[in-house]
């Protein structure tokens, strides 16, 4: 229980360090408003995109499990397909959290 305790602590003091330099900084409010409006986007876009992403996927693996128990001789074919429509759906969610990140990395204010 002592390691963790001290560990624990380590922890929250080197925090508290790294967290220092962020209380002298100043923000514009009208930059302050644009980045939360834009955390807030980025994350309903990667939220909306990893739920169609699991339904899909749970919705082709429930296809192709029904299509092989109705015919297992086309199972190999069958197969085929789902890993590939299944890398189709999961590239859809990565292009989402690319473009996620893309809205949360850009310097707001910057272009006006």
């Amino acid at each position: 229980m002592l390691k963790k305790g001290k560990f624990i602590g380590l922890l929250i003091f080197l925090l508290a360090l790294m967290l220092t330099p962020l209380s002298a900084q100043t923000v514009d409010p009208a930059r302050a408003d644009l980045f939360k409006l834009s955390i807030i986007v980025g994350a309903g876009v990667i939220t909306l995109a990893v739920i169609a992403g699991a339904y899909g996927q749970a919705k082709a693996i429930s296809s192709a499990c029904e299509g092989i128990s109705r015919n297992p001789a086309a199972g190999q074919y069958i197969r085929g397909i789902l890993i590939f429509g299944l890398v189709l759906i999961e590239t859809l969610v990565i292009y989402a959290l690319l473009i996620t990140i893309i809205i949360l990395m850009v310097k707001w204010g910057a272009y006006s």
